[in-house]
């Protein structure tokens, strides 16, 4: 809090002093919470894109200068070092972890990654074409009825559980969905693997044969998981917070985030990405389809390109970018005519006046979906793997709210244009 104030003088003359508040890094605040109490109106924010909702000292984002940064680290120099694991302890935790903490907190994870037997017998209720997502959200708000003993938000203890639960068994949740839709039995984890490793063995591992993880598709996989591990209060991350705020279990606030995520605005943007390439279909139909882009009356849109926070470029986007083709390369997946299509599509996109003008680069969605697709995943379990990465966000800024003493429910309001008060009428004189 700084002693600057914003005076607020209505038309009647009456006057509020709105205190300013000041973060480590970013713009300034306006504390509106005394507004309606001494002027009797609100504030009009819709989509609440200009509103602080929260305090929080987990993820930074300036839009304008393309910067991202967990706890004060820049995302690049976290992609270029780190692994997943050490970053999911750092957003959680709040600094990075020494040798043997690292040690500690991987080998907890490893040792957490099988479900509870009855947990699996929920799959058989599932159509075997139930979209991934649906499953992993209903999935994940049945756990707080198998690990409901430690469910006491005020419990350090239990919130450090919590978290470390659902950063473990959302991979064995996701490859057991993947398995239902394509009809394979289910695969158990394995300790001796890594997060990433163990990810793809469950996925792609069957019973009558031996498995060898690929280690540049784990390394693109450990990647995707730091880019996507958290992005401030978006969307999902908003819905976690919003429904915690209740005092909901947390079980229940991180599927409400699952749910959110799903929605193609959000984390089915990558999805929507190869629907759109599937729809050019060839390179000769691009010039066709970046006019109908230019044009605005034409629903169509390029998916993949632009961002809604970052005005010029997305950090994360040029560090996937490379992993894209190291993938593609060690794979041999070149001449895959979808992949000469996007790549085709992304020069055009980097040279075009259009685009640049208004700033429409490919986006981390963009080449996060040309890896999946490398990797032999399907574009259904996309979202499914935005939210593997995006869980320990999820999870972080739950405990980070649970543990504010100042903590509210959340309760926005809202501008009413309804019929004024009038009578009820008998339906005879209607």
């Amino acid at each position: 809090m700084t002693d600057d104030v914003f005076r607020l003088i209505s038309p009647s003359g009456t006057e509020s002093q709105l205190p300013v508040r000041t973060g480590t890094t970013g713009p300034d605040v306006i504390d509106i919470a005394r507004l309606y109490k001494e002027q009797g109106v609100f504030t009009y924010d819709p989509g609440f894109v200009a509103t602080g909702s929260c305090e929080s000292d987990i993820t930074f984002i300036d839009g304008e200068k393309g910067i991202l940064m967990y706890r004060g680290y820049p995302v690049e120099q976290l992609a270029a070092n780190s692994s997943f694991i050490e970053v999911a302890y750092l957003l959680l935790r709040g600094e990075l972890p020494t040798v043997d903490e690292l040690e500690e907190f991987d080998n907890t994870i490893r040792m957490h990654t099988m479900l509870n037997e009855g947990m699996l017998n929920f799959f058989k209720g599932f159509r075997h074409d139930a979209h991934p997502m649906a499953m992993l959200s209903s999935v994940v708000g049945s756990m707080s009825a198998y690990y409901h003993a430690e469910m006491d938000a005020s419990n350090p203890e239990h919130r450090d559980i919590f978290a470390n639960r659902i950063l473990a068994k959302l991979p064995t949740i996701a490859a057991a969905a993947y398995k239902l839709n394509i009809g394979q039995p289910f695969i158990y984890p394995r300790n001796d693997l890594n997060y990433a490793e163990n990810l793809l063995h469950m996925l792609f591992a069957v019973p009558a044969e031996s498995y060898e993880v690929d280690e540049v598709a784990a390394e693109a996989l450990d990647l995707l998981f730091i880019l996507h591990a958290d992005h401030e209060q978006n969307c999902s991350t908003s819905t976690v917070r919003m429904a915690a705020s209740s005092g909901a279990n947390p079980y229940s606030a991180i599927a409400a985030g699952v749910s959110a995520l799903w929605g193609p605005a959000h984390g089915g943007a990558n999805e929507a990405v190869l629907e759109m390439l599937e729809e050019i279909g060839d390179t000769s139909q691009i010039p066709k389809y970046v006019a109908k882009a230019k044009d605005k009356n034409d629903p169509f849109r390029l998916m993949g390109f632009g961002h809604r926070v970052y005005k010029n470029f997305d950090p994360r986007a040029t560090i996937i970018r490379e992993m894209c083709y190291k993938v593609l390369q060690k794979l041999d997946r070149k001449d895959t005519p979808l992949f000469d299509l996007a790549q085709e599509l992304e020069q055009v996109a980097l040279k075009d006046d259009y685009f640049i003008e208004k700033n429409l680069y490919p986006n981390v969605d963009f080449y996060s979906g040309i890896i999946y697709r490398a990797l032999g995943i399907p574009t259904s379990m996309f979202t499914v793997m935005f939210a593997l990465g995006r869980s320990v966000g999820w999870a972080s800024h739950w405990r980070e709210m649970i543990s504010d003493p100042a903590m509210k429910i959340a309760r926005p309001r809202q501008l009413y244009t309804g019929a004024a008060a009038r009578d009820y009428l008998p339906i005879e004189q209607r």
